[in-house]
């Protein structure tokens, strides 16, 4: 093994690695010894490097390769794959474009992929398949992501701002040092965590939840997977019933107006319409008071444990964090939108360690104490037709 073969690293999207080498072949990847808490992802990748699903060639389908376009009939799904060459596959494609064009023309070209694929800004997979179809007409784009549609398409309209927001996630240091309760609708799933777009430097979400919890920092889970936040945490679990946050968070709300816990003058001097929403949470619009006990038979939680939990997070420093996985529902821009108004009427929006976070550990930079740059990108050209498909409802 020579120098430069012990000294090799590679970044990717669960974390960076130290490469061992053998015979020009890889056959190890080793924590990077500046990450404290490296991924087991990652040492996976060497035993697919040549494994038998490992697809090492253009393929396709051997109908459409007899017949062409429309010919598969009921064998989709079942076809066999036939192996050609780069040769033959660049033709087939560029083949195909040209018929799609000049048939239907580049409108008919959808360009669904929105990222992730290889680490690195120039093997982004969206920027080269992008630039490519920009060159030659453009295409039909996607909107938005899986990840957090339904809060990206909603939460600009009440927050001025999502992105802005999920950029600049209040960091660990700042909770551990003036946070006092966090409460985690959907958890801080530490699994999820391992991951950063673009490539992972050092893993921050596990350091962090210990620092904070050492720190004295109260944290409760509200999820219906207790592993959704480490045991060495000894937080309250609330194990609610899955797709009922929002009822949950209503109800918390309602505890907060009807015990004068809320920081009316917060409302009065940041938000609008807080009166229809209370409103709504005492039950004046329809009929339906939105308390503890109502909320306790759809959550399957006991009131009193809901009363209890809003009197907390009254009384104390207090950190809303709310996962992705919530808006990945029917309504799923719901759940963003009540915490945002929970936050709100508690009135710690913009104080250190509280206020509103949006997916701790949904990706290992969310709390990463950082200054947002703009990084270079591949420049992708202009895309000339207007017409886009959301990627979820």
């Amino acid at each position: 093994m020579t120098k430069s073969e012990r000294d090799l690293l590679t970044s990717t999207h669960w974390g960076t690695y130290r490469v061992d080498v053998e015979n020009g072949r890889v056959t190890n990847l080793r924590g990077f010894e500046h990450d404290p808490d490296p991924s087991p992802i990652g040492p996976g990748i060497v035993d697919v490097l040549d494994g038998p699903t490992r697809i090492t060639a253009p393929m396709v389908r051997k109908s459409w390769l007899e017949g062409g376009p429309g010919t598969a009939g009921d064998k989709r799904g079942s076809d066999a794959f036939v192996e050609v060459t780069w040769e033959e596959a660049n033709r087939l494609v560029a083949a195909e474009l040209t018929r799609v064009r000049s048939t239907h023309s580049n409108r008919a070209i959808y360009a669904g992929s929105y990222g992730w694929a290889s680490a690195g800004r120039f093997h982004h997979a969206q920027s080269q398949l992008k630039r490519f179809l920009n060159c030659i007409g453009g295409y039909t784009g996607s909107k938005n992501t899986y990840s957090f549609a339904a809060a990206e398409v909603l939460v600009p309209h009440v927050l001025g701002t999502f992105r802005g927001h999920l950029d600049t996630t209040t960091s660990w240091e700042s909770i551990a040092s003036d946070c006092e309760l966090f409460v985690a609708f959907g958890g801080v799933p530490l699994k999820n965590g391992q991951i950063s777009q673009g490539g992972t430097g050092a893993h921050v979400q596990k350091d962090g939840l210990l620092a904070a919890h050492e720190a004295g920092v109260d944290f409760v889970n509200i999820s219906p997977l207790c592993s959704d936040l480490l045991t060495q945490m000894d937080g309250d679990w609330l194990p609610i019933r899955p797709n009922t946050d929002v009822a949950l968070m209503l109800s918390l709300a309602h505890v907060l107006l009807t015990e004068e816990l809320h920081d009316q003058a917060f409302l009065d001097n940041y938000t609008v319409g807080f009166a229809r929403f209370a409103d709504y949470l005492l039950g004046k619009t329809d009929g339906i008071p939105k308390s503890p006990e109502w909320a306790a038979d759809i959550c399957e939680l006991p009131a009193d444990t809901i009363r209890d939990l809003a009197r907390r997070m009254a009384r104390s420093r207090t950190m809303i964090s709310t996962a992705w996985a919530l808006t990945r529902q029917d309504h799923g821009e719901q759940p963003f939108w009540a915490a945002i108004a929970l936050a709100a009427m508690l009135g710690q929006i913009g104080l250190p360690g509280t206020g509103l976070g949006f997916g701790y550990s949904a990706m290992n930079n969310t709390g990463l104490n950082r200054t947002p740059i703009n990084y270079a990108s591949f420049p992708q050209g202009h895309n000339p037709v207007p017409d886009f498909i959301p990627v979820a409802r």
